[in-house]
């Protein structure tokens, strides 16, 4: 089962500094069908203004994951962890007890982002942050973990929960095949670019909520951008 969300059927909110887009419930945005999606809580899709940001704030017991679409994100923390990732790339912010932190387009254009919230399989653990580059043409024409909970996805910024976050670039009429184990379910967004999953068409920035499909063949229409997110359900 495959069902496609189109972007203009999402939630949200501009706050001017801030245009988001909502795939799941969250904040003022609230659809009891659209609480999340397994272990996958929320997948925000965010367009920062130059020179502003979110301010100070707290989180606790949650996996954060950051995919810079475009422009780049500076995050501060208590932690006294400071660092700039840049389009293409990811950050992980494991809240565990408690983590106080920033985040900031620094930069003169616009910054876009997917913020994605991961339930973790751990509690109370000491929070950490860490970031890393992951080059777009290392990702040509398959799914490259960018974050794991999983041992075995050696090269991925670790995560706290049965769960992986995924890349790929396609050009277009380039296909890539995904396997999905039983029991598992994906979201999996189009950064740039329209694919087919399956059969269902998908447009830049739609969403598709999948579960009992056990491979998930990926053709770009044209030159595609994609994050897949594979969890519990």
């Amino acid at each position: 089962m495959i069902e496609r969300r189109p972007f203009n059927s999402l939630g949200g909110a501009d706050h001017g500094w801030l245009n988001a887009k909502h795939h799941f419930s969250f904040a003022s945005y609230h659809d009891p069908k659209r609480m999340g999606w397994g272990a996958l809580r929320v997948w925000n899709d965010d367009t920062i203004a130059p020179g502003t940001g979110f301010p100070p704030h707290s989180h606790g017991d949650m996996e954060i994951i950051t995919y810079v679409r475009e422009g780049a994100i500076t995050h501060r923390d208590n932690l006294g962890n400071v660092g700039r990732t840049e389009a293409g790339d990811v950050q992980v912010m494991s809240a565990g007890s408690g983590i106080t932190h920033s985040e900031y387009n620094l930069e003169s254009g616009t910054t876009r982002i997917f913020q994605i919230w991961i339930i973790p399989t751990e509690t109370g653990k000491p929070p950490s942050w860490g970031a890393k580059p992951f080059p777009r043409g290392e990702r040509s024409g398959r799914f490259v973990a960018l974050a794991s909970g999983f041992a075995d996805d050696g090269d991925a910024l670790p995560l706290r929960t049965d769960a992986r976050v995924l890349g790929a670039t396609l050009k277009a009429g380039e296909s890539t095949t995904y396997v999905l184990a039983d029991g598992r379910q994906a979201y999996l967004v189009p950064s740039t670019g329209a694919v087919e999953i399956n059969g269902v068409k998908l447009d830049a920035r739609d969403g598709a909520a999948i579960r009992n499909e056990s491979a998930l063949r990926v053709t770009a229409l044209e030159d595609a951008e994609l994050v897949l997110v594979d969890a519990a359900a």
